[in-house]
């Protein structure tokens, strides 16, 4: 078992940089990075200021002006980059919760919402969510649930074949704690899954895709590029990175 512990670098200013690591779990390299709600400048992106969408990494960074110390893609969307489910940036609600099921992952349900609100980060079940109705000043749905109260999804097969290269997001009981990760090869959901459970012991856990899959971590010297993007979850810091 990894432990899930990883150092954060606190520069001068209001917000922390975020720092990654590749980790090996099951034998496999995956990449992960920690965020702290409580210090970490931490929002969901879509669309600029006139309304164009960011869709790369490098579009978001001089968007926030050099100041994005990560990123990763965050939900499923359609061809025109349209998120599938809910989604809030800046407490504007772009998409509503979609409760049903349907085809592909974001359907297999259970499925989940990322709610980020002043001080935590939340993964919270599609159905409990609209039950307890959390205000969200950032939102990005998607699917499927990957932990649900420290149980995989039950309709994950640990011998799957089905591999690709995915990553999601992992948060403790107090949204205190947000950790998202990359598979760094393909691996299968049942694998994934463990990953957040038993070896970063988070209770609650969101798959964002795999088939786009990508990471912005500029201090392992890593940007994914590739086609556009729709929903990206992000840190930025107003103090700069130099």
């Amino acid at each position: 078992m990894i432990r899930p512990l990883l150092a954060l670098l606190v520069l001068a200013g209001p917000a922390a940089a975020v720092e990654c690591d590749q980790i090996r779990f099951d034998g496999k390299p995956f990449t992960i990075c920690e965020v702290d709600p409580g210090t970490d400048r931490l929002g969901l992106f879509l669309k600029d200021e006139e309304g164009a969408l960011h869709g790369h990494f490098n579009r978001l960074d001089a968007a926030t002006e050099g100041n994005l110390v990560f990123a990763m893609n965050a939900g499923m969307y359609h061809g025109d980059r349209r998120p599938v489910g809910h989604f809030i940036a800046d407490g504007t609600e772009e998409m509503r919760v979609i409760s049903s099921d349907g085809p592909g992952n974001f359907g297999l349900l259970p499925n989940g919402i990322l709610c980020l609100a002043e001080g935590r980060a939340q993964v919270i079940e599609t159905l409990r969510f609209l039950d307890e109705a959390p205000v969200c000043s950032g939102a990005t749905q998607s699917g499927p649930m990957l932990v649900i109260d420290g149980a995989l999804h039950p309709r994950f097969l640990e011998g799957s074949d089905s591999l690709y290269i995915r990553n999601g997001v992992g948060t403790s009981v107090g949204g205190d704690r947000a950790v998202f990760a990359i598979s760094d090869v393909p691996v299968n959901f049942h694998t994934f899954a463990r990953l957040f459970r038993d070896g970063l012991e988070l209770p609650q856990a969101l798959y964002f895709d795999g088939n786009v899959s990508r990471l912005h971590a500029p201090q392992m010297g890593r940007s994914d590029f590739g086609p556009l993007m729709g929903p990206i979850v992000a840190v930025t810091d107003p103090s700069g990175t130099d």
